[in-house]
């Protein structure tokens, strides 16, 4: 039998791939990350589905209930919050079934920052402004950050920053990239995009650590900082220019 891992998108039950939700309705034992993914993605289980909660749990215990669904012939669909790339804690969960020679297939899903990016109306990446997005976070309880991976480094390369898991110290997030972006520089905090409860607060550097007091949205909240956020007066990509030619269209002949 397989374990499908399944990145369970941002909150929203219908994003969620094809894939993925086809593999939920054919799992008879589905876990979940409950403090992450909502309880509506889970009317995808097929009918008397064993449906458990993974957030009390241990890895250890984790990967023995994952076992024991093995050894019983089943399929289990285990579902991660957004996409399993980034902070899923999926390595660890593969190295042990790798270990266990139990077999599982991955299936990506949206990301958190895409979901944001869509809430704020906004293309992150913009000709001329920002060509690059750095998704990262500060340092927490669950890990450090590795020392050439710092806020202050990647704020000087001036591109988009989408952080993690920081939203309890948006203040020291504000203060170590004002030098780099300036305090007039577009920010804004998205808390759970695409769920019902879906706050957005929009601001800039100097503003946003004090509008987000107002709410207080909680640790899942994402902070994005960059000009992208608000330029209008970028220049427009070439790419689908009358002068630009490429392979699909000739351009302008004249």
């Amino acid at each position: 039998m397989t374990v499908h891992f399944i990145g369970a998108g941002p909150g929203a039950p219908d994003l969620i791939t094809v894939r993925g939700r086809e593999l939920i309705a054919r799992s008879p034992v589905c876990l979940y990350a409950g403090s992450l993914v909502p309880t509506a993605l889970l009317t995808h289980c097929p009918p008397h589905a064993e449906i458990v909660d993974t957030a009390p749990m241990t890895l250890d215990e984790i990967v023995a209930r994952l076992e024991r669904a093995t050894n019983d012939g089943k399929d289990v669909a285990r579902l991660h919050s957004g996409d399993l790339s980034v902070w899923s804690a999926l390595g660890e969960q593969l190295r042990r079934l790798d270990q266990m020679k139990i077999p599982y297939t991955i299936t990506p899903g949206v990301p958190a920052f895409a979901a944001a990016s869509a809430a704020l109306a906004r293309e992150l990446t913009l000709p001329e402004v920002a060509q690059s997005v750095v998704l990262t976070r500060t340092s927490g309880r669950a890990s450090s950050m590795p020392e050439s991976e710092t806020l202050e480094a990647f704020a000087a390369t001036r591109a988009t920053l989408a952080v993690h898991l920081s939203i309890h110290v948006i203040g020291d997030v504000v203060r170590r990239l004002t030098p780099f972006y300036g305090a007039d520089c577009p920010a804004a905090v998205v808390y759970r995009a695409s769920w019902p409860e879906e706050q957005v607060i929009h601001g800039t550097l100097a503003t946003i650590a004090a509008k987000t007091a107002e709410t207080a949205p909680e640790r899942t909240a994402l902070i994005l900082v960059g000009e992208a956020l608000g330029r209008d007066d970028f220049r427009e990509s070439a790419l689908y220019s009358v002068d630009y030619r490429r392979r699909f269209r000739s351009g302008n002949t004249e």
